[in-house]
């Protein structure tokens, strides 16, 4: 098919609108406007909502170009380069073409898996120079991530993050409104939907199909991940270990890890491996958004980088999907929930150890600089875990001078969330709920 047909049938398209993403891109003029974050995460639906929006406000279809890289009738440009989409585009409507003419409209383009395009970096350089457009990009995580962008765009554009549904837009999808007053009934439905959550997860695919269905496409998308994004992109050579390295680290979801513990645990599974090797592949999965490692909170660098990291994964459902559930327990699973809350609102986060030995499971530095406290216990109703958990963070508060923190609990809350005064502040016991509505 001509790539003029190919443009035409796609101005003419019905777009996937889906659920309302309450991600707040802005585009900025002169920069392009990419959309990173894991495989099926919604990026294209998010393109596809703001394209609707364009044509709310009053923009021509015919002024919007939207193209999937992906489309196999397209895979003559990932050898020939972009540049034939606009010289195919601009031959259709070659009084849209550039700048210099007296009121020329504006295009927006919209190019979604553009990575799989050699060059495309400095195609949309050349095109953002030359001609009057707005561009919209995505692509799979681990190949259009946002340091890459930084460095290839030289500036030229702006990436946003997008992961699997916030439970506030799980509640969107619901139609539940968490903004509404929340009277006994409105509080228990709010409460029955996160328990929906916390069985289903975020990836917007997998919402509201049965278990079955779910773990097999959970596992398409972690096999996805592995052998596309880690294996093929960055030519591993023992893809085994990838995977074994990948079951270990959602087995151990929420704890502790070391390098050298990783690396030993390879090794005893027959893998000849280096450290550095094992490095790698632990940057290679946080590449592609699947996987996060948090640092201990210290003022010295070194001694964060020293000692034992934890490891956190982009949805807490596909963990039960995955893993072997061995090791991975509840308190993990709702730990992995917070820290997705949290990581949504910033990147900055850390977990805390007291010069007793006391551990505070995050502290999160907000975009506005300021500092929270934030402790994970399943319920507060075992007196001598409450006693534990609270002495951690009153221990935390004092060193860090911070008068308040938030003990994230998922059962066992009174109705009126509880404010407990620790002799440095007050820490709020606050269920989990309420506390990712909060953050969103």
């Amino acid at each position: 098919m001509a790539l003029t047909e190919i443009i035409l049938d796609a101005q003419e398209a019905a777009w996937d609108v889906g659920v309302p993403r309450r991600l707040d891109v802005t585009a900025l003029p002169g920069k392009a406007t990419a959309i990173v974050g894991p495989r099926r995460s919604g990026k294209t639906t998010l393109l596809h909502q703001r394209m609707a929006k364009l044509v709310e406000s009053g923009v021509a279809r015919t002024d919007i170009l939207y193209l999937n890289f992906f489309d196999d009738r397209l895979r003559h440009l990932w050898r020939e380069g972009a540049g034939a989409v606009t010289d195919a585009y601009y031959a259709l409507y070659p009084q849209k073409k550039n700048p210099q003419k007296r009121n020329p409209r504006t295009v927006h383009f919209f190019f979604d898996e553009i990575q799989v395009v050699p060059g495309w970096e400095a195609f949309v350089d050349r095109v953002m120079r030359t001609e009057r457009c707005s561009m919209h990009l995505s692509g799979s995580s681990a190949r259009m991530l946002s340091a890459e962008i930084a460095t290839e765009m030289r500036g030229r554009a702006l990436a946003w993050e997008l992961f699997p549904f916030s439970f506030r837009e799980y509640l969107d999808y619901l139609d539940i409104d968490p903004a509404a007053p929340l009277s006994s009934k409105r509080r228990l439905l709010v409460q029955h939907a996160f328990e929906r959550y916390w069985e289903t997860g975020g990836f917007p695919e997998v919402v509201g199909l049965d278990r079955a269905l779910r773990v097999k496409i959970h596992q398409e998308y972690w096999s996805a991940m592995l052998f596309r994004d880690l294996v093929e992109r960055h030519d591993f050579r023992q893809p085994r270990a990838v995977l074994d390295l990948g079951h270990r680290l959602l087995d151990i979801v929420a704890s502790r890890y070391s390098l050298n513990r990783l690396t030993g645990y390879l090794r005893a599974l027959g893998h000849r491996v280096p450290k550095h090797a094992v490095a790698a592949y632990l940057r290679a999965f946080e590449e592609a958004f699947f996987l996060f490692t948090v640092r201990l909170y210290d003022a010295s660098l070194a001694r964060a980088n020293t000692n034992p990291k934890k490891i956190y994964c982009v949805d807490h459902a596909l963990v039960g999907s995955v893993s072997s559930g061995i090791l991975a327990n509840t308190g993990h699973l709702l730990e992995n929930v917070v820290f997705m809350g949290l990581r949504r609102a910033t990147p900055e986060i850390y977990y805390y150890k007291s010069a007793t030995g006391r551990e505070v499971d995050f502290v999160a530095v907000l975009p506005d600089r300021s500092r929270v406290l934030v402790q994970v216990c399943e319920t507060l109703l075992d007196p001598a875990t409450r006693r534990r958990e609270l002495a951690a963070l009153r221990e935390a508060m004092s060193t860090l001078g911070l008068d308040t923190a938030k003990l994230i609990v998922r059962r066992g809350v009174a109705p009126v969330d509880e404010a407990i005064d620790v002799g440095v502040g007050t820490v709020e016991v606050v269920p989990v709920w309420r506390f990712l509505l909060e953050l969103a």
